[in-house]
């Protein structure tokens, strides 16, 4: 029984990684002959684990697969990884990093109280309207949704953050997919040879008696995902309301054209004196589509006030950075 056992063992170290030939080696304390863990203790396994995370760079799932792929051979599931990075995006990621990135998309998904804004960059805007970037898109909004989704808080009022790319970077990539959001842009890096960045985000959450307009300006409606938007250009408009009454969609809608538009930049009061083109006051502006009114003029007979924005325009900043 122990030769067979000892056949069988080599027979499954042989298969387990390709690279290089067989050879006998003395039995470490995590190797078994039998089918299970390939270490023997939880802190070894990490320690391993860790060892091969510092040493690489990669994702904490990755690493995992490797040395389970390998046996716990660390050497060998170091060239498995630098392999599975060639093939699948991570090596070419590396290669094009720091070349610019001045297109892309913004992409806005509202589900429930909830409402998020996203900007993924790109190079060039053919890559732009691929639908593999566009997937990407997808998937960035629903790792910043869900991860607003579990934050826990009541709310008496609005809620709204932002998260910066090395933040959006570290989101789980969702339910379905392994890794962080990161790996997922090594991938469609590797498919489709731009370099690319998860660049920003920005939630907001609402309770009752408040309501959040929206607007993308060149607005692609997602295939995959009805109620995901993209465009060169997105606003929120959080508005508080005594009560939903018809036509709060449009107004919202209106309210986020102008946002985009006029890019102001801050809400202001009723009681500001109206302002020109440059004012940087949104409800002292002139309403983008009545300039011979204010905005505040053309929200104060709708029974709703306007609380907060958020604007986001694709690229924006590339220049000024450039410039420095």
């Amino acid at each position: 029984m122990l030769l067979r056992s000892l056949s069988l063992h080599l027979v499954a170290r042989a298969g387990s990684c390709s690279a290089g030939p067989l050879r006998l080696q003395s039995l470490q304390p995590w190797h078994t002959f039998h089918t299970g863990p390939w270490l023997s203790s939880a802190a070894s396994s990490k320690e391993l684990l860790m060892k091969l995370r510092r040493k690489t760079g990669y994702s904490f799932v990755n690493c995992k697969k490797a040395l389970e792929t390998c046996g716990g051979d660390l050497k060998q599931a170091e060239s498995w990884l630098h392999k599975q990075a060639q093939k699948e995006g991570w090596s070419r990621a590396a290669k094009l990093h720091g070349r610019k990135t001045k297109e892309g998309l913004i992409g806005l998904l509202q589900e429930g109280n909830t409402t998020v804004l996203v900007e993924v960059n790109c190079e060039t805007d053919f890559v732009s309207r691929n639908l593999k970037f566009q997937q990407l898109v997808q998937q960035v909004a629903l790792g910043t949704l869900l991860h607003c989704q579990n934050l826990k808080d009541q709310l008496s009022t609005y809620s709204k953050g932002f998260l910066n790319s090395s933040e959006l970077s570290e989101l789980p990539a969702g339910p379905e997919r392994e890794g962080c959001l990161k790996d997922q842009l090594a991938l469609a890096i590797g498919k489709l040879g731009e370099n690319m960045t998860l660049k920003r985000a920005a939630w907001v959450k609402v309770p009752a008696g408040f309501y959040v307009g929206s607007y993308v300006h060149g607005a692609i409606h997602s295939p995959s995902l009805h109620n995901l938007v993209l465009g060169k250009y997105g606003a929120l408009v959080i508005c508080e309301t005594s009560e939903r009454r018809a036509g709060l969609e449009d107004l919202g809608r209106r309210l986020g054209q102008h946002v985009v538009g006029m890019a102001p930049l801050s809400v202001g009061s009723l009681d500001d004196e109206p302002g020109g083109e440059a004012e940087t006051k949104m409800l002292s502006q002139p309403y983008l589509l009545d300039p011979s009114i204010t905005l505040g003029q053309y929200v104060q007979p709708q029974g709703v006030s306007v609380v907060d924005f958020v604007r986001f325009e694709c690229g924006e900043g590339e220049e000024a950075a450039e410039a420095e």
